[in-house]
């Protein structure tokens, strides 16, 4: 834990014009500065710094605070995390209260874990790009969906080589302990899942081989997980899309796939779309609807609802317009009014899903269909009612 000297230095010399200044273009206006708000779509400057009172206010939706407050509520992130976010820019050296033996085993494995999912990610990224294998397999295929550089780097997309050793073999090499990189189990309980190991063989074998790779990542960017789908292999043996296991550091009903990139556009526009894929996320951002997660391969949870509520209580259901996609919405529904949010859907029509739509129309043409098609869930559950004998039946449409 940070001691309290370290967080006062951190509060007497953090600056708010200094702060804000990384993510808001300000200029003079007296003795204030003032600048576009960042938490709202703002045309007309209303967002006030005041350097001598070392506060921040947005005078139309309301926000502000000091550099501590302001950092926390931009990139959404805990107190903790802002005040080692403004140690870090200001160079203050943290000191914290000496840890137990099992709280320091505890950090490290968590550190380690961590780390060896980063380095993953370097490595993945880089195959993609770097290789011939990379660039004529994962990157034909992001490509092949119609994703923009931009859009797979800003995701930070990547590629894991055909050799099931390549990944073990770089990872190991780099320092990392091997037992980061293996499935937690009993004996071994501080693994990530990036491989298993073949005892005869004496070999830890990468999980996402020859498959294209999806990070998922945490509200302030750490690599929990990964998703990954096959692309050459038909053997039936193999499932299509495969993710990391749930681990110390991932549990995947607490994440949501996108969040880190979204968070700060669905605060913005006080809405979130929820889809079902992280390909749908992926090119609703590309199409210019940033404010998109989903729910990571698992039915909506609550945890997950809770994350969304750090920034909107507005949320846009998409499903496929299918049976399927319809009973997945009704059970959601039901979950986030519990949760107190306010609740739109949107179906896509048969056939098409958020990826494919966004990959037909252009912008305008996708949010004009949204803006025509969105309903509250009072209509759609009405509807979907009405559907069938219930149209002819008194009793079952009363």
């Amino acid at each position: 834990m940070i001691d309290q000297l370290t967080i006062d230095k951190i509060r007497d010399t953090a600056q708010i014009v200094d702060v804000v200044s990384e993510f808001v273009s300000l200029r003079r206006r007296g003795q204030n500065y003032v600048g576009l708000c960042p938490f709202h779509s703002d045309k007309n400057p209303s967002f006030y710094v005041s350097n001598s009172k070392n506060i921040c206010k947005c005078f139309s939706c309301g926000e502000g605070g000091d550099p501590i407050h302001f950092i926390m509520k931009h990139e959404q992130i805990s107190y903790m995390e802002a005040i080692r976010w403004l140690a870090k820019k200001y160079g203050i050296e943290i000191k914290e209260k000496e840890l137990t033996e099992e709280e320091k085993n505890a950090q490290n494995a968590r550190e380690g874990m961590l780390r060896v999912n980063e380095y993953a990610m370097s490595i993945f990224e880089n195959d993609l790009y770097e290789t011939q294998e990379g660039k004529s397999v994962g990157l034909a295929y992001f490509r092949e969906r119609g994703l923009q550089d931009a859009t797979i780097k800003k995701f930070h997309l990547g590629y894991a080589m055909e050799s099931k050793t390549d990944l073990s073999s770089k990872v190991i090499k780099a320092g990392h302990k091997p037992e980061y990189l293996l499935d937690p189990t009993e004996k071994k309980p501080n693994g990530v899942g990036l491989c298993y190991e073949d005892e005869k063989a004496h070999q830890y074998i990468c999980r996402f081989h020859g498959r294209v790779i999806f990070p998922f990542m945490s509200l302030s960017g750490k690599r929990f997980a990964f998703g990954s789908r096959m692309l050459q292999r038909v053997d039936h043996a193999f499932k299509k899309y495969v993710n990391s296991p749930e681990s110390p550091i991932y549990h995947k009903g607490n994440m949501l796939y996108g969040i880190f990139q979204a968070k700060k556009e669905i605060a913005k526009q006080d809405k979130c779309f929820i889809v079902e894929g992280n390909v749908d996320v992926i090119s609703m951002s590309q199409a210019g609807f940033e404010n998109v997660v989903a729910s990571a391969g698992t039915a909506l949870t609550t945890k997950q609802i809770h994350i969304i509520q750090r920034f909107t209580s507005n949320v846009t259901l998409m499903f496929d317009g299918d049976e399927a996609g319809i009973r997945a919405s009704l059970k959601t529904i039901d979950l986030l009014l519990l949760e107190g949010m306010h609740v739109k859907l949107l179906l896509f029509p048969d056939g098409d899903d958020p990826d494919s739509f966004c990959r037909k129309y252009s912008t305008d043409q996708i949010r004009k269909y949204f803006e025509e098609n969105e309903q509250d869930f009072v209509a759609f559950k009405a509807n979907i009612m009405l559907q069938g004998n219930a149209k002819f039946d008194p009793t079952k449409r009363a």
